[in-house]
């Protein structure tokens, strides 16, 4: 019997684009494919892309032309393939198959066919599926750490996101698959979940009829996983209920990620958010009362059609005044398919890079000295990897999300990676902090 060729994966753009590589890369293994990272001895690669963005974009077609350049036989799965499905199967000649975004579980009958010769077009023209706790998936991340989608797509029409057409209307999974697939993370000794969807807050609502985080939350917090994290809580969604249950559940850290995107009503109507604008103040406040140990992190679009001096003043005030841990700064990206696309009053890019560069010089010091306070405690931290050649230490405390936030350098080697141990503060600089294992004992949780 021949042998079954080697396929590597490229993995471009978000969590919830790694969730769905690491599904291909169970459902390859599972059928006996020989998998391999390295794409030089690869027969195929399967190219998981991303679209949301003009620069994302630039970053998949560099990818597919140098693959191309290799004489590599590519498979394009993601957002890209549901974007521009019919161009890229005719400006790629390389391009052996395009898989739509919610098509990603068909991948082993897709690389099936191209084998028999055919070139494939595998995409659902409104994307349906969402994987649940038992399909096959091959973990990418670093140590310890896991993602679990608890909903796929979006309901919301903001007019900057071009999301709902690649990725299809909200579509919750049960309760009870999120808590099995919990249960097994828990088995494979991972110690930080992270939940994610584009609105978890919204969880449930197509499924149940009413939002369930906050019975989501409840439930998790009986399975053993050290760290559960909270992504893309949209304000509105944050309820004295399931700001209850965060508070209540243990496991469940106070760690908000709220993607306001702007603070000035103006401009969040034209965003079609107008509900956002009438709380954020107010709701942040009732957060910080409800939750005083809350972690805030968010971020904020710059030049959107239409934003005057005032409104992006409106916006630094807002970041000043509210002194969040974490934020991140976009410029407006105009993508054909969303209202903005068309909207007058474009500002020239010199300007929003100008108004994003102002914004984060404003953060930087707040997030300095949120990291200067640190220093003297000694918290836990999530060791994910290792320096072989210093024995150095890279890891996280409960206040830096994974790959968004800032990292955590520790000396000591009394200790393991994918463990989750005390660690004495020393220094910070602007996003990060240095410290070493300390001896276990009583200490403070930042």
């Amino acid at each position: 019997m021949a042998e079954k060729p080697t396929i590597a994966i490229s993995h471009l753009g978000c969590e919830k684009n790694r969730i769905d590589s690491e599904h291909m890369l169970g459902l390859l293994a599972q059928a006996g494919y020989q998998v391999n990272s390295n794409e030089e001895i690869a027969d195929y690669v399967v190219v998981n892309t991303c679209s949301f963005i003009q620069a994302a974009r630039e970053e998949s077609v560099r990818t597919l032309v140098e693959l191309a350049e290799a004489d590599k036989k590519i498979v394009i799965t993601g957002c890209m393939a549901q974007h521009f499905q019919e161009e890229l199967l005719e400006e790629i000649p390389e391009a052996v198959a395009v898989v739509g975004s919610a098509d990603y579980h068909k991948i082993v009958d897709v690389i099936q066919r191209v084998e028999t010769g055919e070139r494939v077009r595998e995409i659902s023209p409104q994307p349906e599926y969402i994987a649940d706790e038992t399909v096959p998936r091959y973990r990418t991340t670093t140590e310890g750490v896991a993602y679990v989608r608890v909903a796929e797509g979006c309901d919301y029409r903001c007019a900057f996101c071009i999301i709902p057409h690649l990725r299809g209307n909200q579509r919750s999974r049960s309760l009870e698959s999120i808590v099995a697939e919990a249960k097994q993370l828990a088995a494979q000794g991972v110690q930080e979940i992270v939940l994610i969807s584009q609105i978890t807050t919204n969880y449930g609502v197509d499924l149940y009829g009413q939002p369930k985080l906050a019975e989501l939350i409840s439930a998790l917090g009986e399975v053993d996983i050290p760290w559960i994290r909270i992504h893309y809580a949209y304000p509105t969604g944050l309820t004295s209920e399931v700001i209850a249950a965060i508070r209540d559940t243990p496991n469940v850290l106070p760690y908000l990620d709220l993607p306001l995107q702007h603070s000035h009503t103006e401009i969040l109507r034209a965003m079609n958010r107008p509900w956002q604008g009438r709380v954020n103040d107010a709701i942040i406040e009732r957060i910080k009362q409800e939750l005083p140990s809350a972690v805030f992190r968010t971020t904020f679009i710059v030049g959107f059609p239409g934003e005057t001096e005032t409104h992006f003043q409106h916006l630094t005030e807002f970041v000043q005044r509210h002194q969040f841990d974490h934020v991140g700064v976009f410029t407006f990206s105009a993508e054909e398919g969303t209202a903005a696309y068309h909207m007058s009053d474009r500002i020239d890019p010199e300007v929003m890079a100008d108004r994003r560069n102002t914004l984060m010089e404003i953060q930087q010091p707040i997030a300095a000295a949120k990291n200067q306070a640190c220093i003297g405690t000694t918290v836990d931290v999530l060791l994910e990897q290792e320096n072989p050649r210093t024995g150095e230490f890279i890891g996280r405390s409960a206040r830096f999300a994974p790959e968004v936030d800032g990292i955590i350098y520790v000396r000591g080697n009394n200790a393991s990676l994918g463990s989750i141990v005390p660690v004495h503060i020393t220094g910070a600089d602007i996003y990060d902090l240095y410290g070493e294992v300390a001896p276990v004992a009583a200490y403070s949780t930042v």
